[in-house]
């Protein structure tokens, strides 16, 4: 599970990460539209905000909500650059917290490495749920960086999971906007998407999210339990009467 990080290593992230950000920028202004320009930084200015991050999906749908007939691509291009901002962006969280591992003390480090077995198997998938739905996704980030999961896995992870919404997010903004564009203005569309973006956000902040998960989870698993009780005493009291 361990990944060690060498020089080479490093570089090669690196040139890979400048490389993705290259094709990024590239294509943003090969659409010669400055506004995917600003997407793209707000995107990841949102994003390296640590616990407090918002929605991508609302981004997307915020970003696609004020445009006339744009184009499938044009909508897989808001997609693309936001998940990829996302990811980048939390790659430097992740980096962060791979490097810190390295000054633990070595009863620590063994501990970790122990557990990273165990989550091997499933690291890339708790990744992409994370990154594709609104749970907080540093207490998966967190830990696989600080357990030395592999860069390159963890990369691929996060941004099939971001553009996994981003790109149903930008189809859904442009829908909502061709059903209200007749009754408002693309500014106030993009007022009310902005509105909504902060709330879904303060919510995502305010609420543990993974607390009502596990009382749902707790919640089900107890009505199972009651089910299966009342299942075996109506047995049990078959076999009595006979």
């Amino acid at each position: 599970m361990k990944y060690k990080l060498g020089k080479s290593s490093v570089i090669i992230l690196i040139v890979a990460m400048s490389g993705i950000s290259l094709i990024a920028a590239s294509l943003i202004f090969l659409n010669s539209q400055n506004t995917y320009v600003l997407l793209f930084a707000v995107a990841f200015g949102l994003n390296l905000i640590p616990f407090a991050g918002p929605s991508n999906l609302l981004i997307a749908s915020s970003a696609a909500i004020g445009l006339v007939n744009p184009g499938f691509s044009e909508l897989l291009l808001i997609g693309f650059i936001i998940a990829i901002a996302a990811a980048l962006a939390k790659g430097i969280h992740y980096m962060i917290t791979f490097f810190v591992s390295s000054h633990l003390s070595e009863k620590r480090q063994a501990r970790l490495d122990a557990d990273g077995v165990k989550v091997k198997r499933w690291a890339f998938a708790l990744l992409f749920i994370a990154a594709a739905t609104p749970i907080p996704d540093e207490p998966v980030v967190i830990p696989l960086g600080l357990m030395k999961y592999s860069p390159a896995k963890f990369f691929s992870a996060y941004f099939l999971g971001k553009i996994a919404i981003t790109i149903p997010g930008a189809i859904l903004g442009n829908f909502a906007g061709d059903i209200f564009s007749a009754y408002l203005s693309p500014v106030f569309m993009v007022i009310i998407s902005i509105v909504l973006t902060v709330v879904v956000t303060v919510i995502l902040i305010k609420v543990d999210v993974g607390k009502l998960a596990e009382k749902y989870l707790k919640k089900k698993h107890d009505q199972k339990e009651k089910a299966t009780r009342e299942k075996l005493n109506s047995q049990q009291e078959r076999i009595t009467e006979d």
